[in-house]
């Protein structure tokens, strides 16, 4: 069974390869992808997941999400990953960069449960319009 940081580092590279099947594979059926971001929208099931990264994946071109800094704890019936990261990407011809947390619930080596937190201000800024 691979660790559960392989795991996370696992589904965060696939972000750069941009498959939305080799994504939704790292996670549970009964996963939970809940953001604290007031712009962002969450979502429960592998399924709802799946359905939803094409859009995310055309919206943000040439995204990668850089880890700055990982923490790791063994529960004794799960894992749990703490990354903070900055993810970089082209949305609409604007090229981004924000800062962020994710809590991941890594279970039977599937992801459970990821809690995102990043600046919702920091993006809107980014992608102003000058007038």
């Amino acid at each position: 069974m691979n660790k559960p940081v392989d795991v996370v580092t696992g589904y965060l590279g696939a972000f750069l390869r941009g498959d939305p099947d080799e994504i939704a594979s790292f996670v549970a059926e009964e996963f939970h992808n809940e953001h604290l971001s007031s712009i962002a929208s969450s979502c429960i099931g592998r399924d709802e997941y799946r359905r939803r990264l094409p859009g995310f994946l055309a919206d943000f071109a040439e995204r990668s999400y850089s880890v700055l800094d990982m923490v790791d704890q063994d529960r004794e019936s799960h894992a749990e990953v703490v990354v903070r990261y900055d993810f970089s990407a082209v949305y609409q011809g604007f090229s981004i960069s924000i800062p962020g947390v994710m809590w991941f619930t890594v279970r039977d080596g599937l992801i459970a449960k990821r809690m995102d937190v990043w600046d919702g201000g920091t993006f809107l800024s980014q992608i102003a319009t000058a007038d």
